[in-house]
């Protein structure tokens, strides 16, 4: 691996302003950290970049690799190392090597003739949408759905991820099985909770009447024999490549059903949106560069100020799900201990990310965030365009709270009484949204997926693989098939006290 050693020397010995001494000292800041792309406007002007440490990050990104890296992931070269093949979800968005390109237009193709089947009832009298998936299979499609479908939903759809029953159940209650389509979600299609509960729906579905519960199933898989294997009939089985990650597959047929619940055109948006944000990702210099300012910003606060979480709060009700996708999204992706070598890292790669709703989070968290000890960088994420047709007090009332908490973390307020006191100097970024409509929320998840990578490329990490979920999932079905014997006494005495 390449020896970054002195460019992050630099970085960690730079001066430390305050921001508003920032504000003071630069006249052209705003200019240099706001960036308008694909109808987002981005500002990382509340943050500690200044001039220095932006061309220091610059020097310290080709010292990485990281151009080479960015064109490799492009290329469809095997960027994922470990396991061997490239990383091609951008390509599903038409940016890509060109046989790559190719194969997601063939089956995006495929999807296309399937939705328009089911819209013309070829499965039955379709209502109600069953998906069931876990992890990227279950989280890009809900946040989706749930951002996009509110008014323009077409199908009355659930997304189960979770193997509690009651989750399942909560589903059943509404649904009607003769009028359900059945979703099943899995990249090897042998995910053991997103099997177990596909099962539970096919019988719950022939309990209620279905003489043929498999002609009402479509599998989303990168392993069609296997789902074919399963029972589903082959000319329902949507696949995907696999070199495209659970977790960067919503741009495939993962995305089967918010393009059923929206429509086609608008997943075309959503892709052409995301498009938009490959092409800026790409040609823009490093220093106009959304994606990789933001990685820098995260990199400075988590190496060198040592912040160990990062907040995201949606000032929008349409985007609450934001920041659990972004939990996978970044945490399994950069939550990694060693290079790509096989070395160790030896600095902070992933915070934690956390984050919540617009003002209910002031009245919950904030606390801590303006006068807590802890440092942790804040996003701000909202749209101008309310999503309501209520009184336009509403969403005046939500923006201002966004912009005020920003100005209030970065200025903080002195106090003789040190219980009132606000420290200030806390960073902030806010991302600014035309709109919440398909093209704008394409390039906003795009936005976040080449900051993961532009992060990992950095600190020399590969983002694609997730080796860390496997382990407690392989002591499950240990316990399973060899009992408890082999275990500590702590997990012999909880499965005791559990199933006796």
């Amino acid at each position: 691996m390449v020896d970054t050693t002195t460019a992050w020397h630099a970085i960690e010995g730079a001066a430390r302003p305050k921001l508003v001494d920032l504000f003071a000292a630069e006249p052209d800041r705003l200019s240099r950290l706001v960036i308008d792309e694909a109808g987002i406007h981005f500002d990382f002007s509340k943050t500690h970049l200044d001039a220095a440490l932006i061309e220091q990050f610059a020097e310290l990104a080709e010292a990485a690799g990281f151009t080479k890296a960015r064109e490799a992931l492009f290329a469809g070269e095997a960027v994922n190392t470990t396991e061997g093949r490239a990383a091609e979800h951008s390509a599903e968005r038409g940016q890509g090597a060109p046989d790559s390109v190719a194969r997601a237009r063939h089956f995006h193709a495929r999807m296309r003739a399937l939705l328009d089947a089911i819209e013309a009832d070829a499965l039955g009298p379709i209502r109600h949408v069953l998906h069931i998936g876990i992890g990227g299979s279950a989280l890009g499609p809900d946040l989706l759905v749930d951002a996009l479908g509110r008014e323009a939903g077409r199908y009355d759809v659930a997304i189960v991820s979770n193997v509690d029953g009651s989750a399942l159940e909560e589903a059943f209650h509404r649904f009607d099985p003769a009028a359900t389509l059945l979703v099943v979600a899995s990249k090897t299609f042998t995910t053991t909770e997103t099997m177990l509960n596909a099962q539970s729906a096919l019988t719950w579905m022939a309990e209620g009447g279905v003489e043929d519960p498999y002609g009402q199933v479509i599998a989303l898989t990168a392993s069609p024999d296997k789902a074919i294997e399963w029972g589903v009939d082959e000319t329902r089985v949507l696949p995907f490549s696999e070199s495209v990650g659970g977790r960067y597959s919503l741009w495939s047929s993962i995305g089967f059903p918010a393009a059923l619940a929206l429509g086609w055109d608008a997943f075309e948006t959503l892709l052409e949106g995301a498009a938009t944000m490959d092409r800026h990702f790409r040609l823009a210099p490093l220093a106009q560069n959304a994606p990789v300012l933001a990685a820098f910003v995260d990199l400075y606060y988590a190496v060198v100020r040592g912040a160990e979480t990062r907040g995201v709060f949606a000032y929008d009700e349409r985007l609450r799900l934001l920041p659990s996708y972004l939990q996978q999204l970044e945490m399994e992706s950069n939550g990694k201990g060693v290079k790509l070598d096989g070395s160790p890292v030896g600095r902070p790669t992933a915070p934690i990310t956390w984050g919540g709703v617009g003002t209910d989070a002031q009245h919950a968290v904030f606390q801590l965030l303006h006068q807590g000890t802890h440092l942790v960088p804040v996003e701000f994420v909202a749209a101008i365009e309310a999503g309501d047709l209520l009184d336009e007090a509403h969403h005046r009332a939500l923006l201002v709270n966004a912009f005020a908490q920003g100005a209030a973390l970065m200025a903080g307020k002195p106090s003789e009484d040190p219980a009132r006191a606000y420290p200030g100097d806390r960073p902030s970024t806010t991302i600014l949204l035309d709109r919440v409509d398909p093209a704008r929320l394409g390039a906003l998840i795009a936005f976040y997926e080449h900051r993961v990578f532009a992060n990992a490329a950095i600190l020399g990490i590969n983002p694609f693989d997730q080796f860390g979920v496997e382990l407690g999932k392989e002591i499950a079905k240990s316990i399973e098939a060899e009992g408890t014997d082999r275990f500590d006494p702590s997990t012999r005495a909880l499965i005791a006290r559990a199933f006796g």
